[in-house]
């Protein structure tokens, strides 16, 4: 699962920035590479938080079945609010804006 071809939409080539692209990625390959039982949809949401100063990219990556919940913080120039869906097919991955479903 998650394994095969990968897709953005085209909402996620124009309001995600390249970088946290491959962290949503990454994340779902760490999550494989541990054994990890993996439900086709895995849920991002991720939160611009922190201040001018010190802005921060808050992240939930989540799924149902089993549940599994994990929350990330880092430090990031430009932090994006949205929500964001990873759906396996079985033959190919697409990642794609909730709002796009």
């Amino acid at each position: 699962m998650f394994q095969k071809s990968r897709y953005l939409t085209r909402g996620i080539q124009h309001e995600i920035p390249f970088d946290i692209q491959i962290m949503l990625w990454e994340l779902i390959d760490k999550r494989i590479a541990s054994g990890a039982k993996m439900d086709y949809l895995q849920i991002f949401d991720l939160k611009a938080k922190g201040s001018e100063d010190y802005p921060v990219q808050h992240l939930v990556h989540r799924q149902e079945q089993p549940d599994y919940k994990m929350e990330y913080a880092i430090e990031y120039k430009n932090p994006v609010t949205e929500k964001i869906y990873v759906i396996d097919s079985g033959e190919y991955s697409t990642m794609l804006l909730a709002s796009e479903y």
